[in-house]
C-alpha cells in the first residue's frame, strides 16, 4: 500500500526559544508534502511566549496541530514516548522546536519507504549552523544501507534524531525511547537494529541544526561518559560488538566526554563532521 500520510512529533519546554519554535513549525508547514497530523507535546508548563507562538499555530492549522500538555516536565525521551501515543499515522517525523526542515524532507523520506517497504528508520544529512541557517559550519553526514548502518552502529549513532522518520509500529515494538542518559535515541536506534528492523540514510541535506557551543557542553562529564560506557556495555552483553570494541569505544568517548570544552569542538567538527 503506498504511503500518503504521516504525522510530525515535536516536544518543546519552557526554555526553547519563541522564535526558533516558529521557525522550527513554519518549517514543517512548508513541507511539499503537507502532514494531516502534526502532535505538539508541551513538556511541562511553558512561558507566556511560548504559549503565544502555539496559540497563533493552532489557529493558522486548526485541527492539523494536536496540542498535548504535560502537567510538569518528564524529559524528552518519555515527551515522545507520550507524543508517539497521539500520532495517527503510521509514518512518523521527528523534529526538534529549534531547527529547520528541507521543505521536500518529508517528502523525500516517504519516498524511500514506498520504494522501500522493508525500511522501518530514515534519517538524512543535517546540516549544523551557529547563527545563519544558510552558512552551514559542518555537516553530519551517516552511511547509507542497513549493512553499513550496522557496522557505524558499533560506534556511533547511526540516525540523525532531528530529522529521523520511523514507523510507529517498528518503535513501539521494541519498547519505545527508554531512559538512558542523553542516548535515549540511540538506544532505540541500537533494539531497532538488533530486532531485524532495517534502515537507510537519504544521501542528501534534510534539515538545518542548531549547533553552538551548548550542544558540546551537554556531551560533556562524568555522568555523560558513564552513560556512554553503559551503552556500549548494553551492546557487548548483548553480542553487537566483542570486548575489543567495548574497550576501544569506552576509551575514545570517555576522553571526550572529560575534556575541555574547545578540544571537544574541535574533535566533532574534525574528526566526526564534515566542514
Amino acid at each position: 500500500m503506498k504511503i500518503s500520510k504521516y504525522s510530525v512529533l515535536m516536544s518543546v519546554y519552557r526554555k526553547e526559544n519563541p522564535q526558533y519554535l516558529k521557525q522550527a513549525i513554519e518549517s514543517i508547514q512548508m513541507q511539499t508534502l503537507q502532514t494531516d497530523d502534526f502532535v505538539l507535546i508541551c513538556d511541562g508548563p511553558l512561558n507566556t511566549e511560548l504559549n503565544s507562538v502555539i496559540d497563533d499555530k493552532k489557529r493558522e492549522m486548526g485541527d492539523v496541530l494536536n496540542v498535548v500538555r504535560l502537567k510538569k516536565n518528564v524529559g524528552l525521551g518519555n515527551a515522545l514516548n507520550e507524543g508517539i501515543k497521539y500520532c495517527k499515522n503510521e509514518m512518523i517525523a521527528r523534529m526538534d522546536s529549534d531547527d529547520i526542515s528541507y521543505p521536500d524532507r518529508c517528502e523525500k523520506q516517504v519516498v524511500i519507504f514506498n520504494t522501500h517497504p522493508e525500511v522501518s528508520i530514515c534519517s538524512g544529512i543535517v546540516e549544523e549552523f551557529t547563527n545563519d541557517p544558510n552558512i552551514v559550519d559542518t555537516q553530519r553526514i551517516l552511511p547509507e544501507t542497513n549493512d553499513e548502518i550496522v557496522k557505524f552502529a558499533k560506534k556511533r549513532n547511526p540516525f540523525n534524531h532531528p530529522c529521523v522518520m520511523y514507523k510507529k509500529s517498528a518503535v513501539e515494538d521494541v519498547g519505545s525511547y527508554q531512559d538512558f542518559y542523553l542516548l535515549e535515541d540511540y538506544y532505540l536506534w541500537l533494539r531497532m537494529l538488533m530486532s531485524g528492523y532495517q534502515g537507510y540514510n537519504i544521501q542528501e541535506p534534510l534539515l538545518h541544526m542548531r549547533a553552538g557551543s551548548d550542544m558540546f557542553r551537554r556531551r560533556a562529564g562524568w555522568k555523560y561518559a558513564k552513560s556512554q560506557s553503559e551503552l556500549f556495555k548494553f551492546m557487548k552483553d548483548n553480542g553487537f560488538i566483542g570486548n575489543s570494541q567495548y574497550i576501544k569505544s569506552c576509551v575514545v568517548r570517555s576522553g571526550s566526554s572529560i575534556a575541555p570544552n574547545w578540544i571537544r569542538k574541535f574533535m566533532f567538527r574534525t574528526l566526526m563532521r564534515k566542514s
